[in-house]
């Protein structure tokens, strides 16, 4: 691994390295600052949902790290391919089971998630 720019590296087109660095760039910051946030949400529900939550935002800026490593050839193709198309199918599973656990299970769960407004309409 002897790359250090991607302005050197055969499969990026050399006129295409300022956008895609540009997009991973923002991607890794706007993901950073998603897992931040969700990191404080859950400091202050610490609930099951939240954690999950917390778990596929962090799992979506090391996804944009590994891009932004990809393209400035720390991180091999066939590794970067890997970890990515993990990553997808774990965030994927990690959301699924959120929505899951969500799900209403008896009566008294879906009233206690309601704010105050909505009872004062019953």
């Amino acid at each position: 691994m002897d790359h250090t720019s991607p302005f050197d590296i055969a499969w990026l087109d050399p006129q295409l390295a300022p956008v895609l660095l540009a997009v991973l760039v923002l991607a890794v910051l706007g993901t950073t600052i998603l897992f931040c946030c969700g990191v404080v949400a859950y400091s202050r529900r610490r609930s099951m949902r939240y954690l999950l939550i917390t778990v596929v935002l962090g799992l979506l800026s090391l996804r944009s790290v590994v891009g932004l490593g990809t393209a400035f050839g720390l991180v091999p193709m066939t590794i970067h391919h890997l970890v990515e198309h993990g990553l997808d199918f774990t965030i994927a599973v990690l959301i699924l089971y959120a929505v899951y656990r969500s799900g209403p299970t008896n009566g008294t769960e879906a009233e206690t998630e309601r704010t105050p407004s909505e009872l004062d309409g019953d």
